[in-house]
């Protein structure tokens, strides 16, 4: 079965897509356009998830479960601490958040972890110094992320502790602590090891808000791009619509002047074919001959003789024939006062002569123009 055709993107949706893809580096538009469709075409947030990940830390659309760590010490107490996050996870949040990171290695074997666990890590003010100033991470070394992280702190005794924290662009350890210690000095060690790295921190927190600034204003320099782009893509479509009206407006004047040409054209030709079938004008003396004076709408006056014999439809096409007569036009007769019916109609379909029409020898008619009507 065919896989359904993706939808075409909007306007709006390309722009983020190619946005995004300058953002985050995603060579894959495919990609892309997947992420920000999970996150309902939000960048920021897709944005976010996406460099959470190359930290390290899991999409939102796949988090990892959370799971419980345990503690075991000699007489079957059980310190329980609920780590949501594997330890590299740990790192990287401790890093995102620009907070310490305080990593505790259990031993289960060694004869001091029970008491550590016991009277040590469960102080009340203890907990209360991990809980408001920094993050927690503990694990046994029997187990298998405990063994790797012990690999890499290299710890000669136990209780083992580390402070780990973000300092000159990389995650470092800023202090050891091994053996058993009380609670009072606890706190007093990591306290010194805060307040004496504080201030990377803070210097890291400024550098990153300047970067957030500087990727800020580039956002916004790009979409104030984005709206100048369409800003003038808009002004191109309307100047492109233009020419083309123009284009449009001066072909539709073109064809109405060769529509023009050639109804003249036409015309003329009609004008000749009507002359050239004319019958010859009666001489003077023919006792059937009708001389018609013609008075046309420019005031002008032409005379010919016609036969009594013919149609009148002679008459209309000798007029026809002329330069200066009207495309079109009817003959009228004085006395009486009536229309020649020189041109088939339902009334006349065949037109009389002018025998039948009733003209004299001499006769003067009218040519009344009706080419506007």
């Amino acid at each position: 079965m065919a896989a359904p055709e993706e939808q075409d993107l909007t306007q709006e949706q390309t722009e983020k897509l190619l946005q995004f893809q300058d953002l985050t580096g995603i060579e894959s538009m495919d990609q892309c356009r997947h992420t920000l469709e999970q996150h309902k075409w939000n960048i920021e947030a897709a944005v976010q998830d996406r460099l959470n990940e190359q930290e390290g830390v899991p999409s939102v659309f796949n988090p990892p479960p959370s799971r419980l760590l345990q503690v075991n010490t000699a007489d079957h107490r059980i310190y329980s601490y609920v780590v949501s996050r594997p330890q590299p996870r740990a790192l990287n949040d401790a890093k995102r958040e620009l907070r310490f990171l305080l990593v505790y290695l259990h031993g289960d074997d060694h004869q001091d972890s029970n008491e550590f666990c016991r009277n040590t890590l469960c102080a009340p003010e203890v907990i209360s110094l991990i809980n408001t100033r920094m993050l927690f991470w503990a694990c046994s070394t029997n187990k298998p992320e405990g063994y790797r992280v012990s690999q890499a702190l290299r710890e000669n005794t136990y209780p083992f502790l580390a402070m780990i924290m973000l300092k000159d662009r990389r995650m470092t350890v800023v202090g050891r602590l091994e053996g058993l210690i009380q609670p009072d000095d606890l706190i007093n060690q990591l306290t010194f090891i805060i307040d004496a790295n504080q201030t990377y921190l803070v210097s890291e927190r400024l550098e990153r808000e300047e970067r957030n600034q500087t990727q800020v204003l580039r956002q916004q320099q790009d979409e104030a791009y984005l709206a100048s782009l369409r800003a003038d893509q808009e002004k191109e479509r309307k100047k492109r619509e233009e020419r083309e009206r123009k284009r449009r407006k001066e072909e539709e004047v073109k064809q109405q002047k060769l529509a023009e040409e050639r109804r003249r054209q036409n015309l003329q030709e009609e004008k000749e074919r009507k002359l050239e079938r004319l019958p010859p004008e009666p001489s003077p003396d023919d006792p059937e001959s009708v001389k018609i004076i013609f008075k046309l709408p420019n005031d002008s006056r032409v005379e010919r003789r016609f036969h009594f014999s013919q149609s009148l439809t002679v008459i209309h096409d000798f007029l026809f024939s002329l330069k200066e007569s009207p495309e079109k036009f009817q003959i009228e007769a004085n006395f009486p006062r009536r229309v020649l019916p020189c041109i088939p109609s339902e009334e006349w379909p065949n037109p009389p002569t002018l025998q039948e029409a009733g003209l004299s020898h001499t006769e003067v008619l009218f040519v009344q123009d009706l080419t506007d009507e």
